[in-house]
């Protein structure tokens, strides 16, 4: 005797997704931005904090796109000092104070290296997202996995 039978099986992969917070912006997403924003901090550079914390104002957490904002933040990332620089000086000491780029002008490499301060924050440097996800990938992966399924409240 043989025995067939069909069966249809019904499946809402939006609601599976809900479920589990995966869903596009769910907590899970939520969780590795703001994850991401917290390891950056020991490793982003450090003078009044303004561009480390920059990031927790400017992204949309849950987007999945963590965004440093501000006309320096380009060239903080990157460490290279870009031009053209113009040296201003104030005294007679034959030193430069400081430099002047002209508006309008497109700014580019020098091949200098930024030098950063790491005073208050001794992991500070350029890539710092890359170097961050190098000592912390593992964490971020954990505190995602921590939410998955999570009850909301």
């Amino acid at each position: 005797m043989m025995l067939s039978a069909r069966v249809g099986l019904s499946f809402d992969e939006a609601d599976a997704l809900q479920r589990l917070n995966l869903q596009s912006g769910g907590l899970v997403q939520q969780t590795i931005d703001k994850s991401v924003i917290d390891w950056c901090l020991q490793y982003c550079p450090w003078d009044t904090g303004t561009l480390a914390k920059s990031a927790y104002s400017a992204t949309q957490i849950g987007q999945g796109l963590v965004i440093y904002p501000g006309p320096y933040a380009r060239y903080l990332y990157y460490g290279q000092v870009y031009g053209p620089n113009i040296p201003i000086f104030d005294d007679d000491s034959g030193e430069p104070t400081g430099f002047w780029s002209p508006p309008g002008q497109k700014k580019h490499p020098t091949g200098k290296e930024l030098q950063y301060s790491t005073d208050p924050n001794p992991l500070a440097g350029p890539f710092w997202f890359e170097r961050m996800k190098a000592d912390h990938l593992e964490d971020i992966v954990k505190e995602a996995r921590s939410v998955v399924g999570a009850k909301s409240e």
